[in-house]
């Protein structure tokens, strides 16, 4: 497996992740998939509080019984401060660790004070809770203000949908991230599943022959190859896991990376910019996320 720094950070983090995103509480098959995973080396795994999955990514994490980067989510209506120590606690004793690799805030929720959600975070690594801050589906402008809004740390990453089909980090997110040291984790790498725009099917098909390799592997050898990007795939089959970190075992020549940087995505993210705007600036995705959690403890 190949590595590459965590934002401003000496950590080095593997080239690919593992994705948890709609693996079910109690999965064998999924519990298995991460296993192997880490086995084959792709040992930085993503969850959240509210993917309701964190018993059994700790599972994973101790039957595999090595070294792992562990990253999970504080969801949105839990910002203040009082409740993001409360729910780092309970993440905690879900995935049964000591500390945190990697704890982001899920999604920017304008309706709470981001000094008083930061502080909170700053206040967990002097507390040994987690030892690295990052975001999830910031903007510009939401990066600025976090990163300000903190005395003492950074955010080192930012977790955002970037794939060959949604490419819309390209229109200045991604080149700020990397101006500013930020490791940009590009969840759903794969378009949740449909991988490519049909347009690109011809190129790939070519690609696929040369390189022998399948089209998601070669997607996600281009996401990774960017210098602060890592995709993190789910992976919750045995199968699809190991395609997936073996999507690292070639490289794509220049002609190659340049004739696939010329393809434009029609795909949009799953929140597009409007609705986003709407769902942060209104606070309608926390009181969404806390809607779900009560359902799912109903």
């Amino acid at each position: 497996m190949l590595y590459k720094k965590l934002g401003k950070t000496g950590e080095k983090i593997p080239h690919l992740g593992l994705g948890t995103w709609k693996i079910p509480e109690g999965s064998v098959h999924g519990r298995d998939a991460l296993v192997e995973g880490l086995k084959l080396g792709a040992t930085l795994v993503d969850t959240a509080e509210m993917y309701a999955n964190e018993n059994i990514v700790g599972e994973a994490i101790r039957l595999f019984g090595g070294d792992v980067f562990l990253m999970t989510k504080v969801s949105p209506h839990h910002f203040r401060h009082d409740d993001v120590i409360r729910a780092c606690e309970a993440s905690l004793s879900r995935l049964k660790v000591k500390s945190i690799d990697l704890y982001q805030l899920h999604w920017p929720n304008h309706s709470i004070p981001i000094s008083e959600t930061m502080g909170a975070m700053e206040e967990l690594v002097e507390r040994g809770k987690i030892r690295h801050i990052g975001v999830s589906n910031f903007d510009e402008k939401e990066l600025i203000e976090a990163q300000e809004a903190m005395r003492k740390y950074e955010v080192v990453s930012n977790q955002i949908e970037y794939s060959l089909s949604v490419r819309e980090p390209e229109k200045g997110l991604l080149q700020f991230c990397e101006k500013e040291g930020i490791t940009v984790f590009a969840y759903s790498p794969l378009s949740r599943g449909r991988v490519l725009d049909k347009k690109f099917v011809d190129v790939f098909d070519g690609l696929s022959k040369k390189y022998k390799a399948s089209t998601a592997q070669i997607a996600l050898n281009y996401l990774a190859r960017a210098k602060g990007v890592v995709p993190i795939p789910k992976s919750g089959d045995l199968e699809h896991t190991r395609e997936n970190v073996h999507s690292l075992d070639f490289e794509l020549g220049e002609a190659d990376i340049r004739r696939i940087d010329s393809l434009s995505g029609s795909g949009k993210p799953l929140a597009g910019r409007a609705l986003s705007a709407f769902l942060k600036n209104t606070g309608a995705w926390s009181k969404a996320m806390e809607a779900f959690e009560r359902r799912r403890k109903k």
